[in-house]
C-alpha cells in the first residue's frame, strides 16, 4: 500500500469534531507519539521491547499524521518527499545534527 492509498483509506475511520479538529488531531498525534515514548522507556527499565505494541503505536502516530495532512488539504507523499528534500540538503550543507529548524 502506497501512502496516499493510507490516507485515503484511514480517513474512512475518522470520528471527531470538525469544529476542533486542528487541536484533536494535534493532540492526538502528541499522545500516540507518548506512548511510542512509553514502550521505549520500558526496553530501557525492563530490557525487553513488545514489538508488536510499538509497531500499533506506530500506526497511530501515522493515522493522526494522514488525519493531519488532510486537514490541510495535502497528500502524505508530498510531505515526506518535502522531508527527505529537506533532509537531503542538511546533508549536503553537513548541517544533519545540531539545532534549530534554519540548518
Amino acid at each position: 500500500m502506497n501512502v496516499n492509498d493510507y490516507q485515503k483509506k484511514a480517513s474512512e475511520t475518522a470520528i471527531f469534531p470538525e469544529e476542533q479538529a486542528l487541536n484533536y488531531l494535534t493532540l492526538g498525534l502528541v499522545g500516540e507519539a507518548g506512548e511510542v515514548a512509553n514502550k521505549v522507556k520500558k526496553l530501557i527499565r525492563d530490557g525487553n521491547l513488545e514489538s508488536q505494541k510499538l509497531m500499533d503505536e506506530i500506526g497511530d502516530v501515522m493515522w493522526y499524521s494522514a488525519m493531519l495532512c488532510n486537514y490541510f488539504k495535502v497528500d502524505m507523499s508530498y510531505v515526506l518527499e518535502m522531508n527527505l528534500y529537506k533532509l537531503n540538503n542538511r546533508k549536503k550543507a553537513g548541517t544533519l545534527s545540531g539545532s534549530g529548524d534554519q540548518r
